[in-house]
């Protein structure tokens, strides 16, 4: 299991807002698990904090050649660079204090922000990492702009920029597996750039400000003016940068093939809610344990216990107790049936009769604590994936006590089985065989 990060102590660096041109202090400070990334403008009256959320998204036509937050009445600019820093570096916790409304440019590349938190140190935290792993393509295209991502088990990009208009850009392809080794050597490095008409217009717009020869790869006809490239395809590589640094605004690491032609922040931005939604859609159908930081070495768990780990409550929550718990072996729960369920109320309430599929639930319940109370496994998602030779034998009345036992036939790190009985009064009223997956959240 992957675990959170953020940095062992604070660090600090100033520079030049590439688009406003103001002098700006950046502090990069420790933050407690589950907290995320934060940014504060000190500048200004309470100090609000932004959190580096796609729901605080300034829209791109209001802040363009950039990506920006807004909330709580504060705005922190062209955060695309840090973010892909902090994306690499797994930092998932951190806050950022910055006493402007810019980040600063630095030389154009992510590469001053990467040397300064790798300074600071990176700390694991006892919480697991959040990730999302795409199950299901996705697709945008804007003009002649597109990108599409890919189930695949690693974070992967594929990059065309190609600027047919223009004699220097010749089309560049880029194809990377985004590790750490990866983007230290071959996108960091990599500056934002601009065209040489663009920069009257810019300037006119109130952008580039803080821009020069230096931060800046100004392409002419003939090359870059008053500087070198530090790669070939650098271009291509700083698209790539900004891609990684958008994406991390969903507030989670991804896997999956990005496949992107001429993407820039308008269609990379475009693309984080549809992952959002994909994700949800998924998380809807899985069991979540609700803490993950509780410690049950006991073989004894009262309903206070099971609520940390199940996220069923009243009415759905049909384990009242687990008398037993051995890890990767067997878990035996309890549920007295009262006649005040709520079951009852429908269910033949002449004669009233518990449900068969709400006895497999209970015991599906148990075998749920007995998966998710495993400290590995915490954090992650339990599919209920099949069940099999279900066999109903008796029926369960009220004020009859269900003893639910369950039996691991099977556990490996991603899929777990188990058969389940149903007894009251030492006689079996039921039993399953269950079958689940195991996926990080």
């Amino acid at each position: 299991m992957e675990y959170q990060k953020t940095i062992k102590r604070e660090v600090e660096l100033k520079g030049t807002g590439l688009h406003t041109g103001e002098e700006v202090r950046i502090k990069f400070k420790p933050a407690s698990p589950d907290v995320g990334i934060n940014f504060q403008r000190v500048d200004l009256p309470g100090k609000p904090f932004i959190s580096a959320t796609l729901n605080n998204i300034i829209d791109i036509n209001k802040s363009p050649r950039r990506t920006s937050l807004r909330s709580n009445g504060g705005e922190v600019h062209t955060i695309e660079h840090l973010m892909a820093v902090l994306s690499i570096l797994n930092i998932d916790n951190l806050y950022i204090e910055i006493n402007g409304q810019e980040v600063p440019g630095m030389d154009g590349s992510a590469f001053p922000f990467l040397e300064i938190l790798e300074e600071a140190g990176i700390e694991s935290q006892d919480a697991p990492r959040k990730f999302f792993q795409i199950r299901e393509p996705i697709w945008l295209n804007e003009g002649e702009a597109s990108i599409v991502i890919l189930p695949s088990q690693e974070f992967k990009i594929s990059y065309l920029l190609s600027y047919d208009h223009h004699p220097y850009l010749r089309p560049q392809y880029l194809n990377f597996v985004v590790e750490r080794e990866v983007f230290v050597k071959e996108i960091a490095p990599a500056r934002t750039f601009c065209l040489e008409e663009e920069v009257e217009v810019l300037k006119n717009q109130g952008l580039g400000l803080g821009a020069n020869y230096e931060n800046t790869l100004v392409v002419g006809e003939r090359g870059v003016l008053k500087n070198r490239l530090r790669f070939e395809d650098e271009f291509a590589r700083h698209k790539v940068l900004d891609l990684i640094g958008d994406l991390y605004l969903l507030g989670y690491a991804l896997k999956g093939h990005v496949i992107a032609i001429k993407s820039g922040h308008p269609l990379n931005i475009r693309l984080l809610p549809k992952i959002e939604q994909q994700r949800l859609r998924f998380l809807e159908g899985a069991i979540k344990s609700v803490s993950t930081n509780f410690d049950l070495e006991k073989n004894y768990l009262d309903i206070n216990d099971i609520q940390k780990i199940l996220p069923h409550r009243y009415p759905f929550l049909f384990v009242d107790k687990i008398i037993e718990l051995e890890e990767d072996k067997r878990a035996v729960g309890i549920k007295n049936v009262s006649i005040d369920d709520y079951f009852f109320q429908g269910h033949f309430p002449g004669r009233p009769v518990m449900p068969g599929v709400l006895i497999v639930e209970a015991m599906a319940q148990v075998a749920g604590v007995l998966m998710l109370s495993k400290k590995e496994n915490q954090g992650k998602l339990a599919y209920f994936m099949s069940i099999d030779n279900v066999k109903f034998r008796r029926t369960v009345l009220p004020g009859d006590q269900l003893r639910l036992e369950v039996e691991v036939v099977r556990l490996k790190s991603k899929t777990g089985q188990v058969h389940t009985k149903a007894y009251v009064d030492s006689k079996v009223v039921a039993e399953a065989d269950l079958m689940f997956a195991l996926v990080e959240a």
